[in-house]
C-alpha cells in the first residue's frame, strides 16, 4: 500500500531513463505553453473567453508550475494532476463543445494534441517521475 503518493516506486534503469527524458521532453513543452499564459493568467484566452480569470489562472499555473515540476521530477504527480485536469477540459472543448476532429488535415482545431497530453500527464500521474528526479531524493522510495 503506498503511503507517500511522491515516493518513487523500483523500475529498472532502462526505465528511469525512459522516464527522465518523457518528463524533460514534455515539461519542457509545458512550461514554453504555459509562459506566454502565466504571463497574463486571469485573462490569457481575451475577451471573448467562456472560463472566469480563475480558471484561466489555474490552466496557466497548471502549465507552466507543472512543466517546471516535470522537469525537475519535483512533486512530479501533483503537476500531472494539474495538466491532466487541464488537458481533460481542453479535450472536452475540442471535442465535444466544438466538435474538433482528431487530427485536422486542413489546419483547422484538433483535439490530438490535448489528448496526447492528457495520456502523457496519466503516465506520469501512475507511474511517478523515475530514480533521476528531485522526488527520490525529497520523499525516497516505496
Amino acid at each position: 500500500m503506498r503511503t507517500n503518493i511522491f515516493a518513487i516506486d523500483n523500475n529498472t534503469v532502462a526505465q528511469d531513463v525512459a522516464l527522465l527524458l518523457f518528463r524533460v521532453v514534455s515539461g519542457s513543452a509545458f512550461a514554453f505553453y504555459g509562459w506566454g499564459k502565466i504571463q497574463h493568467p486571469l485573462n490569457w484566452m481575451g475577451d471573448e473567453a467562456i472560463f472566469t480569470g480563475f480558471f484561466q489562472a489555474l490552466a496557466a499555473i497548471a502549465e507552466f508550475c507543472g512543466g517546471i515540476a516535470w522537469i525537475l521530477g519535483f512533486l512530479t504527480r501533483l503537476g500531472a494532476f494539474g495538466i491532466g485536469c487541464t488537458m481533460g477540459v481542453a479535450v472536452y472543448m475540442h471535442l465535444i463543445v466544438i466538435g474538433d476532429p482528431f487530427v485536422s488535415f486542413t489546419g483547422g482545431g484538433s483535439y490530438d494534441h490535448a489528448l496526447i497530453f492528457l495520456v502523457i500527464a496519466l503516465l506520469l500521474l501512475v507511474m511517478g517521475p523515475g530514480r533521476f528526479s528531485l522526488d527520490r531524493l525529497v520523499f525516497g522510495k516505496n
